[in-house]
């Protein structure tokens, strides 16, 4: 049976929804399985700020986003404020066990319509997408909370540093620009193992700089 690849996320990433609209791409070759974590988790072990909290990559990393939403004709829209917290709506798509129809939903009202997060109408929209309004109910339970955070630690240990991260057969593709390459490591893998793409896997540390 052929292992699914995972699609890690994180709300707070206006890239993770530019990303979405490439995965039909890598679902035509093989089963996804969306994933949500705590991007600020990931950030905390690796010892990085994230694009936001540094002024000027943050107004770059907005900029950025919203001219490859309009180059690909997506519709997109900031929330009122960012970065926001992302939890509830996290907690909620956990406890929905990361159905397509409600992650779909999440980022498109987030991201395509400009909504706020933390909205209890848009968490509602959310649960509702999914066909379980009860959910929302289930977001401060702490199996919920323990299944997040057990999937921010597992993403960590598999080598993810960011979101949007697509998990696939142990190799991590980070980023909405990487979706062509995980699209092409699926079609023939088998050039990821040889010439200079398996050199520059292994190449030496020439300086690393002091903190």
């Amino acid at each position: 049976m052929t292992k699914p690849a995972i699609w890690y996320f994180d709300l707070i990433s206006p890239f993770a929804y530019l990303a979405l609209t490439k995965l039909d791409a890598i679902e035509e070759l093989r089963p996804v399985v969306m994933k949500p974590i705590v991007f600020g988790a990931v950030l905390k072990h690796w010892g990085q700020l994230g694009p936001a909290e540094i002024a000027p990559k943050r107004v770059h990393t907005y900029r950025l986003a919203t001219h490859l939403a309009r180059s690909l004709g997506v519709p997109f829209r900031f929330p009122p404020s960012h970065p926001f917290n992302p939890l509830a709506m996290l907690r909620l798509l956990t406890a929905l066990d990361g159905q397509k129809g409600a992650v779909r939903e999440a980022f498109r009202l987030i991201w395509g319509r400009g909504r706020d997060g933390n909205d209890p109408a848009v968490l509602a929209e959310v649960a509702a997408a999914a066909g379980d309004p009860a959910a929302l109910g289930r977001i401060g339970e702490q199996p919920v909370k323990d299944a997040l955070r057990l999937a921010t630690e597992k993403a960590v240990a598999a080598g993810v540093f960011g979101v949007p991260s697509l998990l696939i057969d142990g190799e991590v593709f980070w980023g909405v620009d990487a979706m062509t390459m995980a699209r092409d490591y699926l079609v023939a893998p088998e050039r990821f193992l040889s010439g200079e793409m398996a050199r520059v896997s292994s190449l030496p540390v020439g300086v690393r700089r002091q903190l």
